[in-house]
């Protein structure tokens, strides 16, 4: 595939200009490891343009528009990304590894976010609130202003969505720094942006390296919302450097999330669940459950109906569509395989494993899905996140023990519980520490209407849905007396 569109240049106040300094850094298909484009590879002095494109944008065309205005322009944009639909797919199976279902799959992800919050840009309302007898009081949700949008590899379509569509929604002015494992498809969404009416100045893109461009926006006085999808050590930097000028900030840090089986679950539903769930984007994924916890009575019965699965499960390149593509780098491939080995060494059993294909290339970053049981609540393959093909099996004996394992660690993004007992799931849903609990299902395909986020070291604030078009307004109170 040749890329459609030049890939080295920065999206600011409408124009796609180099870096200041020129320089770029490589694209790499991660089911080939080969070089296929360059990017541009931005710095200080580019996101401070892009921030001043932004400001003026609230300032100029893009602050003018009224909420409907914006409605129009998101729905706009959403309608032109399901048009290049094959086009946007087709780059995300290049530039991330996705198989090419799932790649599409995030692009009409794309588009109903757009189409969500283009419908919901006129409908953020304030209240009015009961008073003193000569007073009118209301609120007023005015948008933070400039929003720094700091964007991951594994989803950047659906990330994209969810963050940047509700900040624009919501009347904010957008700098996005895409990840620099994959920025195609932001720079894609830009392009189309340009084409669907938005102002200059109102989508500004700057690719570039964490520590370089990321830092950059992260530190800037003239951003006044940061949102950040990633790991936790560079979260917390983040929120260390928006501290310095007093900038909300969101923060979506990954988990270690359980699905809870109980012997009065439905397994036939179950197991594919527990699978997909965990394996999704060859386990690349913020809410995968990689961790299964599974009742006693019935460990042995899931045990062995998972074990065929991951016997069946297949890796190779994107382009094939198998189960798994590739991991996005030769970084992250070996992290997992590290982690892996040293709980196998640790004590943890192999129970099954899929396979890569023969012809995957031999460059690419390629992992067998692996299910492990014998691991202890206490190490890391139970505690850190692994960002990869990787699932334990825990067994354990009652509910409270259960809710024990669940809550055993510092993350609390998703959990899911299965069970028939109406009692047992009122009683979880109040128990799992988690920003959102699934029961007899996980994940309820994606939800662009339900809010996500999570607690402790999974993070604050809420994506998705009107909890994020919250976060991205503040609150302004008038009272008027009556004289």
């Amino acid at each position: 595939m040749t890329l459609p569109f030049q890939t080295d240049l920065m999206l600011i106040d409408g124009q796609w200009r180099a870096t200041a300094d020129g320089s770029t850094l490589p694209v790499e298909d991660p089911s080939t490891g080969l070089e296929i484009g360059r990017l541009a590879r931005g710095n200080a002095a580019d996101v401070d343009a892009a921030v001043c494109a932004a400001r003026a944008a609230l300032d100029g065309a893009w602050g003018r528009l009224t909420a409907l205005e914006r409605g129009r322009r998101l729905a706009e944009l959403g309608r032109a990304v399901l048009a290049q639909a094959d086009m946007l797919a087709a780059l995300e199976v290049r530039d991330v590894g996705k198989p090419a279902s799932q790649a599409r799959a995030d692009v009409i992800a794309l588009a109903r976010y757009l189409e969500f919050y283009g419908g919901a840009a006129d409908k953020l309302h304030g209240t009015t609130i009961p008073y003193l007898a000569d007073y009118t009081i209301y609120t007023l949700r005015e948008p933070h202003g400039v929003t720094g949008h700091i964007i991951p590899w594994n989803y950047p379509m659906q990330i994209i969505g969810r963050s940047v569509g509700a900040a624009l929604a919501a009347g904010n002015a957008v700098v996005i720094k895409p990840a620099e494992e994959a920025s195609l498809t932001t720079l894609a969404f830009a392009r189309l942006a340009m084409q669907a009416g938005f102002p200059a100045g109102s989508v500004n893109v700057v690719p570039g390296l964490g520590d370089e461009a990321g830092a950059a926006l992260s530190a800037h006085p003239g951003v006044n919302h940061l949102s950040f999808t990633g790991s936790v050590e560079v979260g917390i930097a983040v929120q260390s450097a928006a501290a310095r000028h007093v900038a909300p900030v969101t923060l979506e840090l990954g988990g270690k999330s359980p699905q809870l089986v109980f012997d009065d679950a439905d397994l036939d539903a179950a197991i594919p669940v527990l699978v997909r769930a965990g394996l999704q984007n060859t386990g690349q994924t913020c809410s995968a459950s990689s961790r299964l916890l599974v009742q006693r009575g019935v460990y042995d019965r899931v045990v062995e109906a998972l074990v065929g699965r991951y016997r069946a499960l297949r890796a190779g390149p994107a382009g094939q569509d198998l189960d798994l593509g590739p991991l996005i780098s030769a970084t992250q491939l070996q992290r997992v395989r590290g982690l892996l080995a040293a709980g196998l060494g640790a004590g943890a059993e192999l129970l099954a494993a899929g396979e890569v294909v023969n012809d995957a290339p031999a460059g690419g970053h390629y992992l067998a899905p692996a299910l492990l049981g014998g691991v202890r609540a206490d190490q890391p393959l139970a505690q850190e996140e692994l960002f990869g093909p990787v699932q334990v099996v825990l067994p354990f004996d009652t509910e409270e023990e259960a809710v024990a394992l669940a809550n055993g660690t510092r993350f609390g993004l998703v959990a899911g519980a299965w069970t028939r007992d109406a009692g047992r799931q009122h009683r979880l849903v109040r128990r799992l520490r988690a920003g959102q609990v699934f029961l007899n299902d996980y994940g309820a395909a994606g939800g662009v209407e339900l809010p996500f986020g999570g607690v402790g070291w999974s993070g604050h604030g809420r994506e998705k849905g009107f909890e994020a078009l919250y976060g991205f307004t503040t609150v302004k109170t008038v009272a008027a007396r009556h004289r």
